[in-house]
């Protein structure tokens, strides 16, 4: 069988020896140009003039565009058409582009871009949440808020009361492929992009706009990135739009790709976030009501940051039934790169704040840490499995036999009955929480830890040590599966059987490294019967199919590979009922296992089944389609059913910090993580290890940093610190939970892409639980948590004043 077996990655060869294919590798014709960017040097202010001649008489140099020089749309905004892809009349950021170089050369390109010279009127920068709430700028006229119960009431009336603030930085994406597109021009005006994109179809929309011409005629294709993580989803426009237009003006190909420093200062973060808070308690430690007031630091322009902005909303609750709620979100138009698509969406952010709470509340009332989360879950309501499965254990699942597509809900996409019943336990924008598993995956994960006796062995080591304290913290995780915009949870397919048997398909997925390509080759097969060898997955391509969503919300697999299995059905449909005929049999009893077909007590090989229906002139080619059931989602009202499933996940963490100098490490990590009946254990094991070390990486040593002006000081490797392999935890244990989605999704699978990113945060709950070990006070702990940060919190926690 080929679902659930641990197979690797389809490129991992293609990976380690260096063979594997991005754009900068792609063959380009004779007299390929290359394109840079000026950039502005200020970070708010009226353009006067700009002198480019020395930029035109530079060597290389083949044409110069400004925004006058653009022929149609001057946008590569995803949302709101405020993101000129080159300024007009002012500078909103420092580091935005302001005219492009077109050369012979990569390199010419990007000196020749160093020698504008652009006269300007500097107005003042608004470059902080503070600066930003002072002169009222931001993109919706007001706050947004979510209300559930009495919040307040409760709050004033309830035995213990916590109050406080965090901040959290943001963070840099640092894919190790930059962002990079090649156009190719085609006859009749028509436009070939090779782009590195997590969203095909909006690259396509941006340059259609952007060349005055219809959708069909630009084409879009999307091998593979090297590493997107959301800052693909829409800050690859720019590239796109600019070659696509360099190529219809000079007739010849065009390429751009962004050094690093560049991609690091032009590119959007995820958004930096304060969060104030106030909650009450009652004596047992359960919440009684909670307010929160969210600030996202946006950027200069809109981008995606209304939904992040949602989704940190949305998660503000994680794993805790909040009766009593008041959500408030502040989304903040700063002088700063436009915050973008990070894994996890907001998500990150919002859980962070109530874990903020949590763990503030447990020194409050000395409680474990882990006690008060678990008198805090939503009710149990579904047992998703009682038992962790090895990363490489593999499960036997037959091949279905021809049932009708919907009933699988592969075309079911009814809105069915989105409102909770009375009386249901409800998320605080009214969404029945009725999977919850958490309570026996922490029973589990306590267990498999021996979290008792380490945190026993914890307290006893900082009672004997003075200046290396210990910290151990437990974090959960309920993250929400589906795009927040209802329209975006559709995909497509097109499959391909030749007549020698080979598998030929493509979805509207995209491969960043996380798989995907793998496990949806895997569902091909299963529905065929034949092994993942005989699927041939090529380059996602908007000619083949159409209207592609983003490959982002961890909807990567579940869409497309419902999509995928539709189309293979059909094709299978088709070929057991020829078959069925030919052997006098009913369709429903032809057979597709271990590269086989019965048929009425024949067997054929399902290459020799091909040619049979190939002969007999059965179509072998089909599209399939899906998209998500049941969702509705009023996000004006903050009411209803964003989501089709909740992902689990629960974290312990171990941490060692030298109270002299804030220094950390990570020392131990163990994870157990929902993966539903997980399509290929090994990819998804290695998605939870790779999920945790960046949300820890997040938290603790990556730190952006803006100085006065408004220019990005963290803009390379030097200067920024992503986790290096030397920091990841010395024992490192990692294991998947075994249930099955009660959803139907495919084969019962969940998401895995960014539900692991919060299981990072148990690493920031150990800092602040060694750094509480250090004095009587709460140490009020924010991230990232550099060691300059544990060092103030460490001050903070005895007492003293820095």
């Amino acid at each position: 069988m080929s679902v659930a077996k641990p197979l690797p990655h389809d490129s991992a060869r293609l990976h380690v020896t260096g063979a594997a294919r991005y754009v900068d590798d792609m063959p380009v014709p004779a007299g390929c140009l290359h394109l840079a960017f000026g950039l502005s040097e200020f970070a708010c202010g009226d353009i006067l003039s700009m002198d480019l001649e020395a930029v035109r008489a530079a060597p290389g140099v083949v044409m110069v565009l400004t925004a006058a020089d653009l022929p149609f749309a001057n946008d590569v905004s995803p949302s709101a058409h405020d993101e000129p892809l080159l300024a007009v009349d002012r500078v909103d950021y420092l580091g935005q582009p302001l005219f492009a170089v077109v050369a012979t050369s990569h390199v010419a390109a990007r000196r020749a871009a160093r020698l504008g010279r652009i006269a300007h009127k500097a107005r003042p920068a608004l470059l902080t949440i503070e600066a930003a709430l002072a002169a009222n700028s931001r993109f919706e006229d007001g706050p947004r808020i979510y209300t559930m119960g009495d919040p307040a009431g409760a709050i004033d009336g309830a035995d213990h009361q916590v109050t406080g603030r965090i901040d959290m930085g943001g963070q840099e994406h640092f894919y190790l492929e930059g962002q990079a597109a090649l156009a190719l021009p085609q006859e009749a005006g028509d436009m070939h992009v090779i782009s590195s994109t997590q969203h095909p179809t909006e690259i396509q929309h941006k340059v259609a706009e952007a060349l005055g011409v219809p959708m069909h005629g630009v084409r879009v294709e999307t091998r593979r990135m090297g590493g997107g993580f959301g800052g693909k989803e829409s800050q690859g426009n720019a590239l796109a739009v600019a070659c696509a237009v360099a190529a219809r003006a000079t007739g010849r190909a065009c390429k751009m790709r962004y050094d690093r420093d560049d991609d690091m200062v032009i590119t959007g973060k995820r958004h930096d976030f304060r969060i104030d808070y106030r909650a009450g308690f009652d004596a047992g430690g359960r919440i009684v009501g909670v307010e929160f007031v969210q600030y996202a630091r946006c950027g200069w322009a809109q981008d995606l940051s209304l939904p992040v902005a949602d989704r940190a909303m949305l998660h503000s609750d994680n794993a805790y039934r909040l009766p009593n709620v008041r959500i408030e979100s502040h989304r903040l138009k700063t002088n700063t790169q436009s915050a973008t698509a990070f894994r996890g969406f907001g998500g990150p952010q919002g859980m962070l704040g109530i874990e903020r709470v949590m763990d503030h509340a447990a020194r409050v009332l000395g409680l474990d840490g882990v006690e008060i989360r678990r008198r805090n879950y939503y009710d149990e309501r579904v047992e998703g499995g009682s038992a962790p499965r090895p990363a490489a254990a593999p499960r036997d699942i037959s091949v279905p036999k021809n049932e009708d597509l919907a009933s699988r809900g592969a075309e079911v996409s009814e809105p069915g009955d989105a409102a909770a019943p009375e009386g249901a336990q409800v998320t605080p924008y009214g969404m029945e929480v009725r999977d919850f598993i958490l309570h026996g995956m922490t029973r589990q994960l306590l267990e498999s830890c021996d979290y008792a006796a380490r945190r026993a062995a914890v307290d006893d080591w900082n009672a004997r040590n003075a200046t290396i304290k210990r910290g151990i913290a437990f974090s959960p995780v309920k993250f929400g599966i589906s795009f927040t915009l209802t329209h975006l949870n559709q995909a497509g397919a097109l499959v391909h059987v030749y007549q020698d048997g080979s598998v030929h398909l493509n979805h509207g997925g995209t491969e960043m490294g996380q798989g995907l390509f793998r496990k949806v080759a895997q569902v091909a097969a299963q529905r065929f019967g034949i092994a993942p060898e005989d699927v041939r997955i090529t380059a996602t391509d908007t000619a083949k199919v159409p209207n592609t969503s983003a490959t982002a919300a961890s909807s990567g697999s579940d869409l497309n590979g419902m999509a995928v299995q539709a189309a293979c059905d059909i094709i299978r449909d088709r070929m057991a009922a020829h078959l069925a005929e030919q052997h006098q049999a009913a369709p429903g009893d032809v057979r597709f296992e271990g590269g086989r077909v019965y048929v009425g007590g024949a067997e054929y090989s399902f290459a020799e089944a091909a040619q049979m229906a190939y002969v007999g002139r059965v179509s072998l080619s089909a599209t399939g389609f899906y998209k998500t059931p049941g969702l509705a989602w009023d996000r004006i009202e903050g009411r209803g059913r964003p989501f089709f499933y909740f992902a689990y996940g629960a974290a312990v963490s171990e941490v060692a910090v030298d109270t002299r100098t804030g220094e950390n490490r990570i020392l131990r990590a163990d994870i157990l993580h929902d993966a539903g009946a997980s399509l290929n254990p090994a990819i998804d094991i290695g998605q939870v290890e790779g999920g945790y070390v960046q949300g820890a990486g997040w938290l603790t040593t990556e730190e952006l940093v803006w100085d006065d002006a408004g220019r990005l000081r963290t803009h390379a490797p030097s200067t920024y610190k992503i986790p290096a392999c030397s920091d990841r935890p010395d024992v490192f244990n990692v294991a998947l939970w075994d249930g099955a989605n009660p959803e139907a999704t495919v084969y019962r699978s969940k998401a895995v892409g960014e539900p692991p990113f919060m299981l990072g945060i148990s690493a920031f709950l150990a800092l602040s639980d060694a750094v509480a070990a250090c004095g009587p006070a709460y140490p009020a702990l924010n991230a990232p948590a550099t060691p300059e940060e544990i060092w103030r919190a460490i001050a903070r926690a005895r007492g003293e004043a820095r």
